[in-house]
């Protein structure tokens, strides 16, 4: 069944914004414009606009127009824990700062099911906002055995996921966990915070079709930088 017209073109234009192309403060099109560029009623075109709205990534201003929200970014969680995922958990640039092979007991989370002296990829990477600031900093761990050539990758704009599915690794499904912790001084550093912060911790797990444990990953947050939400979308059909 196709997708509505209205949710395809917020799709298009929420890629836009979470990517940067339209910054906060930018004016998005208007209902008139976007009835032309995608041959839609009036009515499609509001409704595609009160979504985006809704979903807080802009404010509409009666006369003015409807401009990207300013303040914190927004993610949906339910893609950090999507296992079909095709991009980066987090939208930005990525800057890595280690990548190792090292027993499973030194991957630095924990991964259930997995021996302590198996060998995994440890891959640790800091995450930018589209104004270059560190927002997250992420710690990532894949058994050797399951991706022997996975640093072979462009580690920078690596997806393990999308790694994953080009080179057949079944993944099943994923589970995020969010924890609260304080900041450790390591980490302060990292993100340009004061050590002991509340922040916000993404823990993922993610399994094979068989059960067998494939990554384990967290991610450490700015929590004023990046807001979290649950969204789901029910539609009707006739």
């Amino acid at each position: 069944m196709a997708v509505p017209g209205y949710l395809r073109i917020r799709a298009e234009l929420e890629e836009r914004i979470r990517s940067g192309a339209l910054p906060p403060g930018a004016k998005l099109p208007t209902e008139a414009e976007i009835q032309r560029q995608y041959s839609v009623s009036r009515t499609t075109a509001q409704r595609a606009l009160h979504e985006l709205a809704q979903a807080g990534l802009v404010e509409r201003h009666r006369r003015r127009g409807t401009f990207v929200a300013a303040g914190a970014r927004q993610e949906n969680l339910l893609r950090v824990a999507n296992p079909t995922l095709r991009g980066p958990e987090i939208p930005g640039r990525h800057e890595v700062e280690s990548a190792a092979v090292v027993p499973a007991a030194d991957a630095g989370v924990a991964m259930p099911g997995i021996a302590d002296d198996t060998p995994v990829h440890r891959l640790r990477r800091l995450k930018f906002d589209v104004d270059g600031n560190p927002i997250a900093v992420e710690l990532s761990a894949v058994p050797f055995s399951l991706a022997p050539r996975l640093f072979d990758e462009d580690l920078t704009n690596l997806t393990v996921h999308d790694y994953f599915a080009r080179h057949g690794v079944r993944a099943a499904k994923s589970r995020v966990y969010v924890d609260p912790v304080l900041l450790d001084d390591t980490t302060a550093e990292r993100l340009g915070c004061a050590p002991g912060r509340a922040v916000i911790r993404l823990r993922r797990l993610t399994w094979l079709v068989d059960g067998g444990l494939a990554e384990a990953m967290w991610h450490i947050i700015r929590p004023d930088l990046v807001e979290f939400f649950i969204e789901q979308s029910v539609l009707e059909h006739r």
